[in-house]
């Protein structure tokens, strides 16, 4: 892998987790005044597709959903899964580099 190809994943990431904490604050905003909502199956959803730190920060910087059950156990389990997912991740990647593989 190039490091341009590192540079364009690591940017995609950056723009989808933005969007997705704009999405959060659409959701916030809607609360605030009463308006339509985003469904919190919609908004896992989008933090399940690796948005999970955009999620995350939305939550705590917009005080959304912090105190919401189980929509907070799910998202906290969201971020577990790609937690593990990251460090499969590294770690068959180090194996390769290291031949073990």
């Amino acid at each position: 892998m190039l490091l341009a190809d590192l540079a364009k994943i690591v940017g995609l990431f950056t723009a989808w987790n933005g969007l997705v904490f704009a999405i959060y604050f659409v959701d916030k905003q809607a609360a605030r005044y009463g308006q339509w909502r985003i469904s919190e199956k919609t908004l896992l959803t989008l933090a399940f597709l690796a948005g999970s730190p955009g999620a995350v920060s939305a939550q705590q910087l917009l005080r959304h959903k912090t105190r919401k059950e189980p929509f907070r156990s799910e998202l906290m389990a969201i971020c577990g899964f790609h937690l593990l997912a990251v460090v499969a991740l590294i770690a068959a990647i180090a194996a390769r580099m290291l031949g073990l593989i």
